[in-house]
């Protein structure tokens, strides 16, 4: 193990990194395979989840989608060779050095007690640990002004949020209902000064380049809508007013730790919610066909996409690539790609200050 740890050390010092490295934090959204790895009720470990992700041959790899994230996505975009693996997968703490790792979890929430109907899943809180964890281990075989360095230059991105939201809506949660619901000003206001804190723990660990991303309109995906009986293609306007209230007061917020961090710390706000939701209103034009029904699973309660021991798939449509909507509650490939595409390139309206690959090239 000495001789292994020596060689790693060398290396980085002698080697230039061309790599690119990412620390992932979040839900589903963004879940690279953690809860395969709980005991959970949030799993996307069985067919057709995966159907379209090459590197496993189409095999589930604990995305909760057909192909890759966003973040996958991204992080290709910008140059990764391999996508960050998740950390409760066994022996992936050396990744941290050259690839960055994935800590995010699906049924999570920025809250501890978000998604406690699903049992196990690692709230955001905890997902901050681990990486705390992962960072001893950088210390141990680069020292700290290596682990510095590498960190200065990594992308923190947190996909969070919209459990919290799901959980406060839903009837029949025991979460904050009945007398003792807060109101929305205050739930979303309890969001912020959660999220932020662990931002805040996340730099003072060494982060230093983070994308934040928004919650983006669940009041259009198909789980909403058929929760709450609306028409054909209407979204609920009171979930969609709860979640933009959320994202004003979550951009003012990291407009304020950029003042207070910056500029050798820059916090990107990403606006999931319009970059979604210009989709969803106009998807003719990006390519789609459908932008109302999952492709997998049903469009009413169970909403469960899996394929049976006799092969047969519970309603999966012909073509993904036409689909919005993967199942009830996340996007497929292709809408990922789009919504990846805008938020690396797009201007202040989308993403705020400067787009991700303006990030990635950002040096303070």
């Amino acid at each position: 193990m000495k001789i292994f740890v020596i060689f790693v050390f060398i290396s980085l010092h002698i080697l230039p990194c061309l790599c690119f490295t990412s620390f992932v934090f979040g839900d589903s959204l963004v879940d690279a395979g953690n809860n395969d790895y709980l005991f959970t009720l949030s799993k996307a470990d069985s067919p057709p989840y995966g159907i379209d992700f090459k590197p496993s041959g189409g095999k589930p790899t604990g995305r909760f989608t057909n192909g890759r994230t966003i973040s996958d996505i991204v992080g290709q975009a910008l140059g990764a060779k391999s996508f960050p693996p998740p950390y409760l997968a066994p022996n992936t703490q050396v990744d941290a050095i050259h690839r960055g790792i994935n800590y995010a979890s699906g049924a999570s929430g920025i809250l501890d007690e978000t998604g406690s109907l699903f049992i196990e899943r690692v709230p955001l809180r905890e997902q901050v640990n681990y990486f705390e964890q992962s960072r001893n281990y950088m210390v141990n075989v680069m020292r700290e002004n290596g682990t510095k360095e590498l960190l200065k230059k990594a992308i923190f991105s947190l996909t969070t949020g919209s459990n919290d939201i799901l959980n406060y809506v839903q009837p029949s949660i025991p979460f904050f209902e009945g007398d003792d619901k807060v109101s929305p000003s205050t739930f979303q206001d309890y969001m912020v000064f959660n999220l932020t804190t662990q931002l805040k723990r996340l730099h003072e660990l060494g982060a230093r380049k983070f994308i934040v991303v928004g919650v983006g309109p669940l009041g259009c995906i198909p789980f909403v809508r058929s929760l709450n009986l609306l028409a054909s293609g209407k979204c609920s306007i009171k979930v969609n007013d709860l979640i933009q209230g959320y994202n004003k007061k979550l951009n003012k917020a990291l407009d304020q730790l950029n003042q207070q961090l910056g500029p050798e710390a820059i916090f990107v706000y990403a606006n999931s919610f319009d970059i979604v939701l210009r989709i969803i209103l106009n998807y003719h034009q990006y390519g789609f066909e459908n932008a109302i029904e999952p492709c997998c699973g049903g469009n009413f309660p169970p909403f469960v996409c899996f394929k049976g021991p006799n092969a047969n798939t519970s309603a999966l449509c012909d073509d993904r690539s036409k689909y919005v909507f993967w199942d009830a509650y996340h996007p497929t490939e292709a809408a990922n790609i789009i919504i990846a595409k805008m938020l690396l390139d797009g201007d202040e309206s989308v993403s705020f200050p400067i787009n991700i690959r303006e990030l990635y090239n950002y040096n303070s």
